[in-house]
Order: structure tokens, then C-alpha cells, then sequence
């Protein structure tokens, strides 16, 4: 058995950020930020533009295509309380895309904002959508650990809910940065190649990027590949407890082409990884793999990859080549008529995993004692507090909207 990091104390994971090292806004040219470079143990620095300059000939990049979505929603009571309903995820239909396409109710978890001054009842807001007049209601339904589910109802069977949140939702920035959503972010915090609307954050590491970036690495002759995660609200989620057994992860989804599991079987099943969401899905899909050759018959609720899936395993499973892993998924997709895997994740990659698919990273820097720093602790062996003593020390700028980096360990 390989070692549980379940008692791993979140508090060793601390280190101090000051308000000022928090990036409030992006520079404005995308591509300028700082670069921090860690290989093999060692340290520097650079200009992101200069990414494609570390990367090997012929290796394989992938991105997380996800589109953030306007997933707040603001009505004002008759009394005057003003309630936030903040989107989370689709319930019925629970399907992102057939989600948006509804044309006359839609059924989310939400996030509920002001909540006491909303005990009952049904809120609504009058509004124009495409020059239609229309009014939208929000009914409150059970309740969910800390998310209600919200019926909304609209009375123009022309108007999409998508085309209600595009116009009427407004972008959910991350809390740390302690402002209002400002015009400037519907644009600064959606990665340029953001595509599958669904997220309620944006997979920061890629707002990096920028179409000159982009073709410096096909010009270096990097294979360029996406697949999509969702994120979910609960990447903000703090570990509570003192150690991580008693953080529950959240629920994400995903979905991976055929085309992209193909040619990661191609690059001999490694990659390098454009954001932690990206790293998650990537590494699930070793995971997926491996139900699948366990039980070739398991359906799409089995392929969820659990919280602590990875450190059950035994010597046998260990030793399933990663490329007999992802072939599995092909085999799967083959059986069922699919060109497209659709599951779930709740992986925590923390110290103690051992990562199956990602060779190299692009990666912010992150909260103290969150998931995403266990995350980049397991992937340098525990060398984390080098690389952000740097960091601090050396001006970079941190969280979503802050600079970058690349670990090769």
C-alpha cells in the first residue's frame, strides 16, 4: 500500500500572503506576467512569453477549453432585501448545454446569498432579452449541505436561460480579490480559447495565454490539445479541518474527446498540463482507465472518480501501464458509440500520489493551506516552500489574476 495522505495537517501548508502580493487585476498585456521556472529542483525566472523556449519538441500540451458563465443572478424583494442566487451547477435537466438551452424552466443548485431575508416565496425581475420584455422567476427548493435548489421559470419560450445569464448574470470573480466585477473582467478573466460555457471560475493558469503564445508553441512543434473541466465554486473552498481526511472535495465534470485520448496514447500517455484543472482531469483519466479494465461493463456513474479512489489501490493496479489505461476508455467509447467521455472527479491529488500522466505544468500560485497547494506539493515532492519563498521574495504576483509558472520537476 502506498502511504494515505488523509492525515496530512492542512497547516503544514501555510505560509504568509500579504493583501498587497494579491493580484486585483490582470497587467494589461496577458502575456507580460512573470514566469518562474522550477526544473529538477531549481529556480528562475522569466516572461511567460518565453514558455515555448522550455518545452521539449514534440511534447503534448493540454488545455482546459471551459467557459466561465455569468452564474450571478441579483433580485430585489419587495421589501427592498437584495438576494444573490449564484449558479453552481445544472440540475434538471442536468446536462450543462440541454441546461442552457431551456427555454422556459431551468432547475439549479445555487448559492444563496442574503438567504435569511429570503424565507419563502417567489422572487422576480422584469427584464429585456434580445428586445423582448420578460419577466424571470427564482423558486427556492430543498436545501443541499449549503446550496438550495432554485427552479427558474420564464415567461418568452423564444429566450434561452443562456441568453438570460449573458445578459442579465454577472461574472463570479474569485472572493479573495474583494471587489465588484468590473466590465474589464468578462473579457480579462476568460482564457482566450475558452469555448464549453459551464465554469463559475475561470482555469486561471490559462488566462495566460495569448494567440502569439500559442503559435510560438506550434511554430516549436508542441502538439496543442483541450480537454474541459467544469470549475465548480468549491475550488475556493477552504480545508476547514485540521487534517484532509475531514475535506470533502467537490464534484466536477468532465469531458474528454476520443481525438485528445488518442493522442495522449500517441505521446505514450504523458503531458504537460495547463492548470490544476487540467492536471485533475488528465490524472482522473488513469483512473477511469482503470475501473474500466476491472469492469468493462461499468456505467457512467461508476467511471466517477472518488475522493480517495487513487490511494485504495494495491501492487496489481499499480502496475497498469497508463497507456493500457487510456486504451480501456477508447475500448469504452468504442462499445458505446461515443466520440466523448462524460464523468465526474472529486480527486484530491495530495503528498503521497503518484501522478500517472503529467510530466510538466503551468500553474499559478495558490492559497495557503488549500487543495490546489497539496496539489503542486505532491508534483515537486514536497518542494513547494522553495519555490514560493521565491516567489515572495522576488515580486511575483499571486492567485488568479497573478503571474505564472512552469514545473518540471
Amino acid at each position: 500500500m502506498k502511504e494515505n495522505p488523509k492525515h496530512i495537517r492542512i497547516s503544514e501548508f501555510n505560509y504568509p500572503l500579504p493583501d498587497e502580493r494579491i493580484a486585483k487585476f490582470p497587467l494589461p498585456v496577458r502575456d507580460q506576467s512573470k514566469l518562474l521556472v522550477y526544473r529538477h529542483g531549481e529556480v528562475s525566472e522569466d516572461r511567460f512569453t518565453s514558455l515555448p523556449d522550455y518545452l521539449p519538441k514534440g511534447s503534448l500540451m493540454i488545455f482546459n477549453n471551459t467557459k466561465v458563465i455569468q452564474a450571478r443572478l441579483h433580485f430585489r424583494k419587495e421589501t427592498g432585501a437584495l438576494i444573490e442566487v449564484f449558479c453552481l451547477e445544472p440540475i434538471q435537466p442536468n446536462d450543462y448545454v440541454l441546461n442552457f438551452q431551456q427555454t422556459e424552466h431551468a432547475a439549479w443548485l445555487c448559492m444563496i446569498g442574503n438567504l435569511k431575508k429570503w424565507k419563502e416565496g417567489i422572487l422576480r425581475r422584469e427584464m429585456t432579452v434580445k428586445g423582448q420584455p420578460l419577466t424571470l422567476t427564482a423558486e427556492r427548493g430543498a436545501c443541499h449541505g449549503t446550496s438550495h435548489w432554485v427552479d427558474f421559470r420564464w415567461n418568452n419560450p423564444e429566450i434561452t436561460f443562456a441568453d438570460i445569464l449573458e445578459v442579465f448574470g454577472e461574472l463570479p470573480i474569485p472572493p479573495y480579490l474583494n471587489r465588484e466585477t468590473q466590465e474589464s473582467d468578462k473579457e480579462t478573466y476568460q482564457t482566450v480559447y475558452s469555448k464549453i460555457k459551464g465554469s463559475v471560475a475561470a482555469p486561471t493558469a490559462g488566462l495566460h495565454f495569448t494567440p502569439r503564445v500559442l503559435d510560438a508553441l506550434r511554430e516549436k512543434g508542441v502538439d496543442l490539445e483541450e480537454l474541459t473541466l467544469h470549475v465548480g465554486a468549491g475550488t475556493f473552498k477552504p480545508v476547514k479541518s485540521e487534517e484532509i481526511a475531514g475535506h470533502e472535495m467537490h464534484t466536477e465534470y468532465i469531458s474528454v474527446s476520443r481525438s485528445t485520448i488518442e493522442k495522449l496514447i500517441a505521446h505514450k500517455g504523458q503531458a504537460i498540463a495547463v492548470g490544476t484543472t487540467s492536471v485533475r482531469t488528465l490524472e482522473s483519466l488513469y483512473h477511469i482507465g482503470v475501473t474500466l479494465l476491472r469492469n468493462p461493463d461499468a456505467n457512467e456513474e461508476e467511471l466517477h472518480v472518488r475522493q480517495w479512489q487513487p490511494y485504495e489501490t494495491d501492487a496489481q493496479t499499480d502496475a497498469i501501464p497508463t497507456v493500457a489505461a487510456l486504451q480501456a476508455i477508447i475500448g469504452y467509447l468504442d462499445r458505446h458509440g461515443m466520440e466523448t467521455l462524460h464523468t465526474s472527479t472529486q480527486i484530491i491529488i495530495a503528498p503521497g500520489y503518484e501522478y500517472r500522466i503529467v510530466k510538466a505544468m503551468v500553474t499559478n500560485f495558490h492559497q495557503p493551506q488549500s487543495t490546489l497547494l497539496l496539489l503542486v506539493s505532491a508534483f515537486v515532492h514536497g518542494d513547494w516552500k522553495k519555490i514560493y519563498d521565491y516567489a515572495l521574495s522576488h515580486d511575483f504576483r499571486f492567485l488568479s489574476y497573478g503571474d505564472s509558472s512552469l514545473l518540471m520537476p
